[in-house]
């Protein structure tokens, strides 16, 4: 068998939150959790038709006003054996349903709260077990109001106050109560659970309640049930919707980290390219300038012939003086390094002792030291010289 249809008046509760819910900006609760408040407050009123949601402005501490969304009516309890409606508004704060609403007496003119109350202070706030052990997102409305109805059957909060009655044969009451005297006082006051009627004044919280609700036919009816299915039906294709784009979003942003850390390796890769380029080209101008020097040294000696008694030592000139010591130090550095090749042969041989080999090669290497540190300083001597002299070509050529 399929369910019954809902009720006109849950027809109208539905379109009626689902008209203010889906109004971006209207309300202030995050919109992944408006179809849960929708749903508690269906809930609610199914349960408790004289509890009916409602918007209104609620006021903070510190002078802020906001729309919020609120189930005011009354809440039905039963104090021994009889059912007693109590006058109660819960406010839906903007962080519902996170955390728990704000639950008000909303005592009627003629009701004054029962002090003291473990549940209820003078200001008609209500303070229960449930509220303070809320748990997002199984607690709910329904359960807190019936959690709220065991409480007050327990120790009701409301009492009204029994005003003098002119009659002097006043008829009796249908249920005896008890009675209660105020301290310092000759009229002593009757004291009885709250029965409210069922039109008391306007909660004093604010209106907004929702008006007086007609008959209508049956295509009214079903166009409303369309608009719901269509508006819950939006409502899931715009999570869904959000839910990709959040995906597409985070893939993307992590395509972006991605190619920004490769943008950096590309960066220094070049820098190194850059600067690898630029000891490329300070060799290469070392290079050029080392074949001009043998190509004029070609073009000096071309012309000469080989004689049969010319002498090694005189085979080779140096064309300046830094040239000579280098030639004459680069001599004795080689000449040391053979005489120290003999004496390591002697050693092996048994020719010469071993502490007189000792001395020998100290000596040998210092002197070798001193010809070798002599040869860097004049080889950068003679780079220097050669700079220069190519800057000044250069600086001639351009003046040209």
């Amino acid at each position: 068998m399929g369910s019954s249809p809902p009720s006109p008046t849950t027809q109208y509760t539905q379109q009626f939150l689902s008209n203010m819910l889906s109004q971006r900006g209207l309300l202030p609760y995050l919109e992944d959790v408006k179809w849960l408040i929708r749903q508690h407050l269906v809930s609610i009123t199914d349960s408790y038709p004289s509890l009916q949601p409602k918007t209104s402005t609620y006021t903070h501490n510190d002078g802020r006003t906001v729309t919020l969304l609120q189930a005011d009516g009354t809440l039905p309890m039963l104090y021994q054996g009889v059912t007693y409606n109590i006058p109660v508004v819960f406010w839906l704060m903007e962080s519902y349903p996170k955390h728990p609403p704000l639950v008000y007496v909303n005592p009627t003119r003629d009701m004054i709260i029962k002090r003291p109350h473990p549940f209820v202070n003078p200001s008609g706030t209500v303070s229960i077990p449930y509220l303070h052990n809320w748990v997002y997102p199984s607690s709910n409305l329904l359960d807190l109001a019936q959690t709220l109805s065991h409480y007050f059957s327990q120790d009701p909060p409301l009492y009204s106050q029994r005003r003098p009655n002119p009659n002097p044969n006043p008829s009796p009451s249908p249920s005896p109560s008890p009675s209660f005297a105020t301290q310092g006082s000759s009229v002593a006051a009757a004291a009885r659970p709250a029965i409210p009627p069922r039109s008391y004044p306007q909660s004093p919280y604010g209106s907004g309640r929702i008006p007086p609700r007609r008959e209508e036919d049956a295509g009214e009816v079903m166009k409303r049930e369309v608009v719901n299915k269509l508006v819950e039906k939006a409502h899931s294709d715009v999570g869904e919707f959000r839910k990709r784009r959040e995906g597409e979003m985070e893939g993307m942003m992590d395509a972006q980290r991605v190619l920004r850390e490769r943008g950096e390796e590309i960066g220094r890769g070049l820098r190194e390219m850059v600067g690898e380029k630029e000891a490329l080209e300070q060799q290469l101008q070392m290079v050029l300038m080392n074949s001009d020097i043998l190509e004029g040294w070609l073009r000096e000696n071309e012309g000469k012939k080989k004689s049969a008694g010319v002498d090694v030592d005189d085979a080779f000139e140096p064309c300046d003086g830094l040239s000579k010591q280098i030639l004459e130090c680069t001599a004795s550095d080689l000449a040391i390094e053979d005489v120290i090749y003999s004496l390591d042969k002697a050693v092996q041989e048994g020719t010469m002792r071993f502490d007189q080999y000792l001395r020998s090669v100290r000596l040998l290497s210092r002197e070798q030291f001193l010809h070798r540190a002599t040869t860097s300083k004049v080889r950068a001597a003679q780079m220097q010289a050669q700079v220069n002299n190519m800057a000044a070509r250069a600086s001639s050529q351009y003046a040209v």
